[in-house]
Formats: C-alpha cells, structure tokens, sequence
C-alpha cells in the first residue's frame, strides 16, 4: 500500500474506535497513520535522492 493508502486507513481505523469506544482500533489506526507518513517521507527522500543522481549522470 501507499504511504497515503495507509494514512486514510488510519484515520477511518482510529475515528471507527472513537466512535465505538474500541481503544485497541484506536491505537491501530494511529499506528497506520504514522506508518504512511513514514513510507510517505521515504518515498520523498528517494525521489530527492534519484533526481540528484540523474542530475550528476547527466
């Protein structure tokens, strides 16, 4: 799944926990949502990183 993929699904997860008063779907969904702005912030760093190594090649 995508970086972003994952936040949306960790926001639905944790507000579904609010809503039922689940802590344990609460804390997952916080859980998603950190781990798609992690995947998000490597995949922009790569993206930094493999436009440099073009630009240099080039």
């Amino acid at each position: 799944m995508s970086g972003k993929t994952d936040v949306i699904k960790g926001r639905i997860k944790e507000a579904a926990g609010v809503l039922t008063g689940n802590e344990k779907l609460r804390q997952q969904g916080k859980t998603d949502q950190a781990v798609g702005k992690t995947k998000q912030a490597v995949q922009k760093v790569a993206d930094t990183v493999k436009s440099a190594v073009k630009k240099v090649t080039e």
